[in-house]
Order: structure tokens, then C-alpha cells, then sequence
């Protein structure tokens, strides 16, 4: 099959090959990227939804009596 192939052809597909590998690489970077983004996020808002429980429950605490 392949000899049916001009080398002009074969040239360009090894070419695209290249790219679109090239392209997975750089794809897989950034959604790990994004994933560790959307990690830190959802912590920090973990703590900040314990920190948020924790004020409005010091505000419906009764004050300490002098």
C-alpha cells in the first residue's frame, strides 16, 4: 500500500503526524494544568465555606455575660 504512495504524500502525513502529536502533548499539559487549577480552587473553597460556617457561628453565639 504504502508503495503506492508518493513521497510528497508520505512527507505530509509524517508531517501532520508531528503536529497533531505535538498538539496531544500540549493538550494533555494544559488540561493537567486546569485540573490542578480547578483542585486548588475547590479547596479554597472548601476552606472558605468552613471559615464562612465557622463566623456564623460565633454570631449566634450569645455574648459573654461581663
Amino acid at each position: 500500500m504504502e508503495a503506492e504512495w508518493t513521497q510528497d504524500t508520505v512527507q505530509r502525513i509524517t508531517t501532520e503526524n508531528t503536529t497533531l502529536k505535538q498538539r496531544v502533548r500540549q493538550l494533555t499539559t494544559d488540561n493537567r494544568t486546569l485540573d490542578e487549577r480547578l483542585k486548588a480552587a475547590r479547596s479554597n473553597l472548601c476552606f472558605q465555606d468552613r471559615r464562612v460556617t465557622d463566623l456564623e457561628a460565633r454570631i449566634a453565639e450569645p455574648a459573654p455575660k461581663p
